[in-house]
């Protein structure tokens, strides 16, 4: 199965970076994508005629609903808090893709997963209702209620209201 090692290398990253948009931890996502591709393995032969990619994110997607481990949500303290934002706005987008990374943790797993699979696997409606064994509508309603959710979370409004302001 040299050709499964070869596409994995190649789609390491792609791989990962859909795992990161849903588990938004590094860490989780390796565990992730490495438990979904011991999966594939043995499924290679079919997989790899069809999209691999999109047959594999929609893997990530289902695996990552049905994964059961809870979240620690605890505080770390610090000695120190963490600095400020440059002046010269040389961090901003830095910025913005923490909190937007943070917003995205802050939506329910579902809503995320959808999300993912819409705008960052590029899926159709339909494509992520059958991924996903969810309806039509309720992708839609879940991607409604997830973009309306990050247009009002407070953290990127102030953020991007503060940028408009400039």
């Amino acid at each position: 199965m040299e050709d499964f090692e070869a596409y994995v290398n190649a789609a390491w990253p792609r791989l990962l970076r859909a795992a990161w948009l849903l588990t938004q931890d590094w860490h989780r996502a390796e565990d992730l994508v490495q438990t979904v591709l011991a999966r594939a393995y043995g499924r290679w032969p079919r997989i790899r005629d069809g999209s691999p990619d999109a047959y594999l994110r929609a893997m990530l997607a289902t695996t990552y609903l049905s994964w059961w481990r809870r979240r620690w949500r605890g505080e770390l303290p610090t000695e120190r808090l963490p600095e400020r934002a440059a002046a010269d706005g040389a961090l901003e987008g830095v910025e913005l893709r923490h909190l937007l990374a943070g917003a995205l943790a802050r939506l329910p797993r579902q809503q995320r997963a959808v999300l993912m699979l819409r705008f960052h696997g590029d899926c159709t409606e339909a494509d992520t209702a059958r991924v996903l064994g969810l309806r039509v509508g309720t992708v839609k309603s879940h991607t409604a209620r997830a973009l309306a959710a990050l247009r009002h979370d407070p953290q990127l409004r102030a953020l991007l209201t503060e940028e408009a302001r400039r």
